[in-house]
């Protein structure tokens, strides 16, 4: 049968065994996969969807725009959200200080798709990518739930929503009260009256110990004694911060967060929080029991619930066939490219995770590619 064309955005593909092509595919329809579907249509690349060359798509596992947005808590509101910078191109219209993130951003994100008339295709779920051949200018391959592409070169833009990390402490199988991760956090209320332990150091986690402190009463934990910092955090800072976990890509190391090296910056609400005592630190639990948990030294909290707002893993799974991991655990970057693989870049990724990086990182990705596959 003939490959499945469709001529518009955000349909899904039929399931089928076809080998569609194009010349790029992009994984990914958040911040990152969008900046380099932009770059991409402003390069002179078109719809793998219609006819021509040049083509490229972007295979989105969500059922509908918005990325990792569609998935935050209620209550995290615009006022309140850390640092969203713009899609290149278009200007976000202000939105109400007071609306849920997770409403007000997969909006902007519908509305950039319809603008620039992005080939989306979703639900689509990536489940590995491979090289086709031994040929190192060869094409790559892409399978999905819903059929197979060929591709000179692949944006991979999977973030890392999919894959909350759970770190494991003796006797969390005993725990009789509940457990979740950030991810499946919707609002404080319903924790009202219940002690809660949050656990990490990282912005989510004081952002949730401010909303629960004001319901409830809470413990924090975390295994490095958090650092603040004072003050704006302006481009150079920006800049530097980035640079550090670039050096750590660079060595092949898994990335730290941006946040592990820029600190955590005090706002008024997070004063108000540390006034109500809601950020007394204490040092890291050495087990969990059955009714709370226990530091080294032997004392006990009780606890109804465990928040762990331990962060998040790179979703890179379905690149598992292409063995880019190397010694150190992490995949050896030059930029967004991956250093033994020209043909994949990883945008979102590492030093790129920020809003404002995944921008850059998206219209870099492009540029590398643009040129690789002129060679070709």
């Amino acid at each position: 049968m003939p490959p499945v064309l469709l001529d518009q955005p955000h349909r899904a593909l039929g399931r089928d065994e076809t080998a569609h092509a194009a010349d790029v595919v992009v994984i990914g329809a958040g911040q990152a996969g969008l900046s380099a579907a932009y770059h991409l249509q402003r390069r002179g690349y078109r719809s793998a969807l219609g006819t021509g060359t040049r083509s490229f798509v972007v295979l989105d596992g969500e059922d509908g725009p918005g990325g990792a947005w569609r998935h935050r808590w209620d209550s995290l509101r615009m006022a309140t959200v850390n640092g969203i910078h713009d899609l290149p191109g278009m200007e976000q219209v202000p939105p109400d200080a007071q609306e849920p993130s997770n409403t007000a951003l997969p909006r902007y994100f519908a509305e950039y798709e319809d603008r620039f008339a992005l080939p989306v295709v979703r639900p689509v779920r990536v489940e590995s990518v491979e090289r086709a051949d031994d040929d190192p200018r060869g094409p790559l391959r892409v399978r999905t739930d819903r059929g197979t592409w060929t591709a000179g070169a692949v944006v991979n833009a999977t973030g890392t929503w999919q894959r909350p990390y759970w770190p494991y402490y003796p006797g969390r199988e005993t725990f009789l009260g509940r457990q979740l991760h950030t991810a499946d956090y919707v609002s404080a209320e319903e924790f009202r009256g219940r002690h809660v332990v949050v656990v990490g150091g990282g912005i989510s986690a004081v952002q949730l110990l401010d909303e629960l402190s004001q319901v409830t009463s809470t413990t924090w934990v975390t295994r490095r004694e958090p650092v603040w910092r004072e003050g704006s955090f302006g481009p150079d800072e920006g800049r530097e911060s980035v640079a550090l976990v670039e050096e750590r890509v660079r060595a092949g190391l898994p990335p730290g967060s941006v946040v592990s090296v820029t600190g955590l910056l005090w706002t008024p609400s997070l004063r108000a929080a540390a006034r109500r005592g809601a950020l007394d630190r204490r040092p890291m639990i050495e087990r969990i029991v059955p009714d709370g948990v226990r530091w080294a030294d032997g004392t006990e909290q009780a606890a109804d619930v465990i928040l762990w707002a331990t962060g998040f893993r790179a979703q890179l799974d379905h690149l598992a066939p292409l063995r880019l991991r190397g010694r150190g655990g992490g995949i050896v970057m030059d930029g967004t490219r991956v250093s033994d693989e020209p043909r994949v870049h990883l945008v979102g990724y590492g030093p790129s995770s920020s809003t404002i990086g995944a921008n850059r990182a998206g219209r870099d990705a492009v540029r590398e590619i643009d040129a690789l596959l002129a060679q070709q």
